[in-house]
């Protein structure tokens, strides 16, 4: 087994396997080590989409337009020449993957999160396009699979358009539906090989293309080989001691090695030691015990800096008993359900403290400022809704009842995971709230549904809400529907996360930093490994991959210049 390399790369995420492939294609040896059994890491799990802002499908951007935009959302949190460096590579990191026949497609009329900040624009997320896990050859049986939001029946692979079509049911939904079904099943061939869909979608898609270029280039990567700590030599990194099957042992790079192994959320010690309220490990969305602080251990036990530690990618998740693992709970995403039309989101006193349809990230900081304002009245909160929310709209893991009726849910479902009343009181009883606080704020919101106008939190109120959260059968406010169609209902919410924005401190060419500011020779971190260069803020879909996929490009060119 090879030993000497010039560069390793820990992780085998989207932004590990960019490095890879791009310092390769710039002539240096490289090794992927992945500590799981699969590979992908978070990117396979989600929506496969990256924020690009200056890419060709927005006519009237620029970086200059860009920059206006991130300043207005950072509030002079994050690190200019970081800002600079992203918005001047976006463009080149995006021409160089096309390339390497890892395609996207801008999701028109997808706003920034802040749509009515100075230089928002729509289109900067772009998808990952749909790919044949053909393609892949044997590499397709150890991609990591899709969460289930992102799979029909937890096995029909779908792609974005699809997914929105089911979870919000537009006319045509059922045929969409019977579309997915139909080309799985007459796809017979691919079902002699595995039950897994031969569509990559989402964040499959992106890891499988990234996956396939990686075959291609003959790029090594070992599965199973856990980071333990990094090797030093005159002051600079030289290599890395990994774990392999119960073995130990060292791989030596020579050029240096990027830390692409995500954050530390699977920590439970770590979360609670940084992170500003009580949260689980459960709650995340990320590959459960994949992320446990490797790579952040491994670099400040080198003296290495780290920044917004307090901070994360808050993305709302629930709890459901699994269907097919005995005593077992599965994660599900809360961040698009909790703003349907026919609902309204409540703390544990039973009151309003949010807009429900803002962007996920900025829900859970809300969560965390009502929490530390009530004294702990919140973390979870809850999801409160209608027999017409039911209907029509998936709650988590739940169903619309029109597939899912409730003679259909477990029994052990109820009043644990599931609530149900027949009137908002009852249901507030059920929740250990005060009934009339409830039922107050209920009617609160049915006169701002009838009115089209939220007087409270200007629910439906951005560009961003209508398109994210607008259901264009109700009106006058597609965000705002009324909850008066007994029976009632209430589903947790908890603050799960998709990763933590804290870690170490970088340069703009990602050298991992040191607590004066120096880089430490040799030694790069990108992705949810190092802290965000959005600061505490998350500018829009593919805000996350995007820094993993541009300053993993940036390494790579970094590494490359220094060492030629």
């Amino acid at each position: 087994m090879q030993q000497d390399f010039d560069v390793i790369v820990v992780g085998s995420g989207a932004g590990a396997m960019v490095s890879a492939i791009r310092a390769k294609d710039l002539g240096l040896d490289v090794l992927i080590v992945e500590k799981s059994h699969l590979y992908g890491g978070t990117s396979a799990l989600s929506g496969g989409v990256v924020w690009f802002p200056c890419n060709p499908a927005v006519a009237n951007d620029s970086a200059d337009e860009a920059m206006t935009y991130l300043h207005a959302i950072t509030a002079g949190e994050a690190r200019e020449e970081r800002l600079q460096a992203y918005v001047a590579s976006a463009p080149e990191a995006l021409a160089y993957l096309e390339a390497q026949e890892v395609h996207f497609d801008s999701v028109q009329g997808w706003p920034d999160y802040f749509s009515d900040r100075p230089g928002a624009r729509e289109g900067r997320s772009m998808v990952a396009r749909t790919v044949d896990a053909a393609d892949l050859g044997q590499s397709i049986f150890t991609l990591r699979d899709q969460t289930y939001g992102f799979r029909l029946l937890d096995r029909y692979a779908l792609d974005l358009a699809e997914a929105n079509a089911l979870a919000t049911r537009p006319p045509g939904w059922a045929w969409t539906a019977f579309k997915v079904v139909a080309r799985y099943w007459l796809d017979w061939s691919w079902r002699r090989i595995t039950e897994r869909d031969r569509r990559l979608t989402m964040g499959a898609a992106l890891v499988g293309a990234l996956r396939r270029a990686v075959d291609r280039k003959g790029i090594p990567l070992w599965l199973n080989t856990a980071l333990k700590s990094l090797e030093v030599e005159n002051g600079r990194v030289t290599g890395a001691t990994i774990a392999q099957h119960g073995r130990t042992f060292g791989v030596s790079a020579r050029k240096g090695i990027v830390l692409a192994c995500g954050g530390f959320e699977h920590d439970q010690a770590l979360r609670t030691e940084h992170w500003p309220v009580p949260t689980d490990i459960r709650w995340s969305h990320t590959p459960k015990g994949a992320n446990t602080g490797d790579g952040f251990r491994a670099a400040t036990a080198l003296g290495a800096g780290t920044e917004f530690l307090e901070y994360a990618w808050w993305a709302q998740s629930t709890q459901l008993p699994s269907l097919k693992e005995p005593n077992q709970t599965n994660t599900y995403q809360m961040f698009f359900d909790k703003h349907h039309p026919n609902s309204l989101v409540v703390n544990q006193l039973g009151e309003r403290f949010v807009n429900e349809c803002m962007s996920y990230d900025r829900f859970g900081t809300a969560m965390v400022e009502d929490y530390q304002k009530t004294g702990g009245a919140n973390v979870p909160c809850w999801l409160v809704f209608d027999a017409t929310y039911r209907k029509h709209y998936t709650a988590g893991g739940i169903m619309p009842s029109t597939v899912m009726p409730d003679r259909k849910i477990p029994q052990a479902w109820w009043d644990s995971f599931l609530y149900r009343a027949d009137t908002v009181g009852a249901l507030a009883e059920k929740l250990g709230m005060n009934p009339a606080t409830l039922e107050r704020q209920v009617a609160r919101m049915n006169g701002f549904a009838k009115a089209g106008k939220d007087d409270d939190f200007d629910r439906g109120g951005t560009q961003y809400e209508i398109f994210n959260a607008g259901d264009k059968r109700v009106s006058p406010n597609p965000c705002l529907g009324p909850v008066d169609t007994p029976p009632y209902y209430a589903v947790r919410i908890d603050l799960g996360d998709v990763g933590n924005k804290g870690g170490l401190k970088v340069s703009a060419d990602a050298q991992v930093l040191d607590k004066q500011d120096r880089p430490i020779a040799g030694l790069y971190a990108i992705g949810n490994a190092a802290g965000s260069p959005f600061g505490k803020a998350y500018p829009g879909g593919g805000g996350t991959l995007g820094p993993a996929t541009i300053f993993g490009f940036r390494a790579a060119n970094h590494l490359a210049q220094r060492n030629r």
